[in-house]
This record gives structure tokens, sequence and C-alpha cells, in this order.
């Protein structure tokens, strides 16, 4: 039987720790709403390292909101006003609240 290996750090998957590593090393993370099109809000998370899977992220955000949205260059993007509630889910999935800006 063969196991998954990281690529990046050479663990077996179930070992690897580069996800925990990123979150503790993460740069400022910023949290906006935009206006768009019809007076619909849209809330913005730049700022989250690369590294990390932009799409599984966005998808479990998704999930625990309860909307729409997506993952592209280099943002998540989701429907409504979730300020202040991406913060609090940000931080549970390990995020530290020091580099987490609401604007």
């Amino acid at each position: 039987m063969s196991q998954e290996v990281c690529k990046v750090c050479g663990l077996p998957k179930e070992f690897c720790v580069c996800s925990d590593i990123v979150l503790e090393t993460q740069s400022t993370i910023k949290i906006y709403v935009e206006k768009r099109k019809w007076g619909r809000e849209v809330t913005v998370i730049s700022g989250i390292d690369p590294q990390l899977d932009l799409d599984k992220l966005a998808k479990k955000l998704k999930k625990k909101l309860a909307t729409g949205g997506t993952a592209k260059d280099g943002k998540i993007e989701l429907q409504g006003n979730h300020k202040f509630a991406i913060k609090d889910l940000l931080i549970k999935e390990g995020f530290s609240e020091e580099n987490i800006e609401v604007q």
C-alpha cells in the first residue's frame, strides 16, 4: 500500500504540518465588503497565503454561512455582508486573530 507524500515537506500526508506552519506565518488577511451591480454586497477576503487551498477554504466558509461565492485571483468572494462572521470562522480554522483585519 503506497502512501501519498506531501510535495512541500516530503512527509506522508497524515503527518504533514505544512498547513499549520503556513497558518502561523500568515501575513495580514483583509476582509471588506464591496458594492456590486444593483447594490448587491460581496464580502471579499484577500491576503490569504497562496500555499493554502483557497477552494477548500471557500467551500467551508460557504457551507458555514449558507451562501454562494467563489475563490479566484487569490481572493475569496462571498455573496452578502458576512465580514464579522468570517473573522470568527477564520479564527476557528486556525488563523491568528492579530493577522485578520476587518475594514
